[in-house]
Parts: structure tokens; sequence; C-alpha cells
């Protein structure tokens, strides 16, 4: 069977060349005469990965010396509960905005450990937009101000990220970490499940600003404290050491094909694909405020349920597939990561308007 052209939200595709890379080292990585999978991470050749994937994603994101950069694990659903149990510990308070799923459930991890105030949301509105966040909205006594930067369910995203002056901004980037370029240094703590852009799931991403760690509870579990895993260099337990690989092999693979800027470049033009076709459609709409569009998750519905189930069916006759919307939302999805090539969005819209020209 030929490959389909695969949209799902996650695990998400991966590039082309670095599935086809792993499947050349499966059994051999670089004359060691064992897989990857097999290998001790204490041992010299899996260090030389490790140490080289934190290399590479400092340079492609211009990570400064004073972040520290851990591959975890347990998800952006553990840095929902990590992140309060580490910096919410001055003011016991912490402001976040309200913009889906994802960052609901980060606000009710977040209410075990202080006060959280929602300084703003887009519920009343079926979070179809992306709030804007001013200065005089932020409070002073927040221990950190909590964003989700893009929104899968919903396909919205920030667009002007808040200043947040010297209180600390995390940001759950887990959707949209290197499709655009932006400044580590606006934020304090970033954290992304690795399973859309950086690589399979299993490891998640967090960068840290150095004077963030260290700050957790005496009571804190050793594994849940930042500071065990900054001081071990990621190596307390075990690691995910095989999605590192895989991480280390995708971040090379966006170094090659010129980096963020470049993806950044080719996300947007993919999203205008999709998103012109659906706009002079008569069938479908998107249901996301135009300026708040995400570019990695672009929903769309037909406003009928039986509708949808055959653009989703006919879809996958064509090797388009995992199109169906979020099971809490329904309508239809397609998540165009950086991994998504432009021929695959071109094959998608060609087929929307094909679709919508016979069903409309």
């Amino acid at each position: 069977m030929d490959r389909v052209y695969n949209f799902a939200s996650g695990p998400a595709a991966l590039p082309l060349e670095v599935l086809l890379k792993a499947q050349e080292q499966m059994l051999n990585y670089n004359g060691s005469g064992m897989s990857v999978l097999e290998m001790s991470h204490r041992s010299s050749a899996y260090l030389s990965i490790i140490e080289k994937t934190e290399a590479d994603l400092r340079e492609i994101m211009n990570i400064p010396k004073n972040y520290d950069v851990l591959f975890l694990q347990g998800g952006a659903s553990l840095q929902f509960a990590m992140v309060p149990m580490n910096l919410m510990v001055n003011n016991k308070k912490a402001d976040y905005i309200n913009t889906g799923v994802w960052s609901s459930s980060a606000i009710k991890e977040a209410k075990k450990f202080g006060t959280v105030n929602v300084i703003a949301s887009s519920e009343d509105k079926n979070f179809s937009y992306f709030p804007v966040i001013t200065d005089d909205m932020i409070s002073k006594d927040a221990d950190y101000v909590h964003i989700t930067s893009n929104n899968t369910i919903y396909g919205t995203k920030c667009g002007v990220f808040p200043k947040t002056a010297n209180i600390p901004l995390v940001a759950d980037m887990s959707s949209n970490i290197m499709s655009e370029v932006i400044d580590v240094n606006d934020f304090g703590l970033i954290y992304a499940g690795a399973q859309k852009n950086l690589g399979p799931a299993g490891v998640t991403l967090v960068i840290i600003r150095n004077d963030l760690s260290g700050k957790a509870p005496s009571n804190t579990p050793v594994m849940l404290d930042y500071k065990t895993h900054v001081e071990k260099g990621s190596m307390h337990n075990t690691p995910p050491a095989y999605a590192i690989y895989i991480m280390g092999l995708v971040l090379q693979w966006v170094k090659d094909n010129g980096g963020v800027p470049e993806m950044e470049k080719r996300n947007k033009e993919k999203a205008k694909i999709l998103y012109d076709v659906i706009d002079n459609s008569k069938l479908f709409s998107a249901p996301a405020k135009k300026e708040d569009r995400s570019l990695m998750n672009v929903v769309f519905v037909t406003g009928n349920p039986d509708t949808d189930k055959k653009f989703v069916n006919q879809a996958k006759a064509k090797g388009l597939v995992t199109l169906a919307g979020h099971r809490s939302v329904g309508g239809l999805r397609a998540s165009i990561y950086n991994a998504m090539t432009l021929e695959g969005v071109k094959t998608l819209a060609d087929f929307i308007e094909k679709f919508d020209a016979e069903n409309s």
C-alpha cells in the first residue's frame, strides 16, 4: 500500500526522510552493532545522541544559555501539574488564559496548588477566537502567566504574546512549537509534547529559564521537580531514549530544510491554500475568527454530521486520512504540521473543491 497523507492532530506525520533514516539505522546504529532501542542510555553512543539533539534544538530555536533544555515524560498533561508545583510557590497565585480544552485542563490542575485567576477566555464564543491580553489584565502578584499558544481542537492560535514584564510567561506550545519564529527570551518556560512537530509520542520538551528551577517545595516528588532533571541532564532515570533519537532526526531535517524561518514560510503557504478553498466554497466554513486562525490545525465544518462523515470516508478512499474533527466538537480538521508536504495540502484542497461542487 502506498503511504497516505496523514492529517492527524497527534501523533502526527513525520518527515519521510526521518522515517527512512530510522529504518536504515534500526538494526545497527552508526556501526554500534545494535539498535538505539537496545542501547544503554549511559553509553557513549547514546550520550552523543541526546547531546546533539539538545545542541541542534538550541541552534534551531536560538535558545539562550540561561535556559535549560529538558527531555521529560508524561506529555503536556503532566506539565499541567509540574508547572504550578514548581512555579506557583511565592504568592500561590497564577494567571491563566482559557482558550480551549487543553487550557481548561491546565487550569483545573493548577487549582490544586493555589489560586488561579482566569484573566481572559474565549469560551463565550465556543473558543472560536483568541482573546487579546493587555498589560492591565495581568495580576501584579501572579507567580506566572500561562497561555496555550495554539488550540488543536478549535483551530485558533495566539498572534501576539502578552507582555508580562517581570512575571514569567509560561506557554504550552505542544501543537505549534517550531512552526513559527519566536523569541525564547519572552518566556519563562515553554513546554511541548513532541508528537506534533518534534517527533513521536513519548518525550516532552521543557525549556526553562534557569532562575525558575529549584523553587519547588521540599515535599515535591523527586521526579516532579525540574531541578532534578536540570542537575541530571534529563538522565535521572531512563529517558524516552528512542523518542529523543527520532526528535534528533527531525531537528536535523529542520536544519537541512532552512530552519524555523523556512518552516514558517511553508506553513503560511499551506494554511492559505486550505483556508482560501474553504472560504470560497459553498458547503464549508471555518469557525475560527480569521485573524486568529491556526497555521497548524485547520478546522472546518459543513454543519451536517452525515455530510461530514461522507467527506471523511470519500477522502480516506483517496488516501487523505484522519480528517474527522475532535470527538468533542465534531466537524472536520486537517492538521498540517511541519512534516505535511505542500503536495499533500494541495491534494486535500483539490478534494475539498471537488466535494463542494458535487454536494453543495
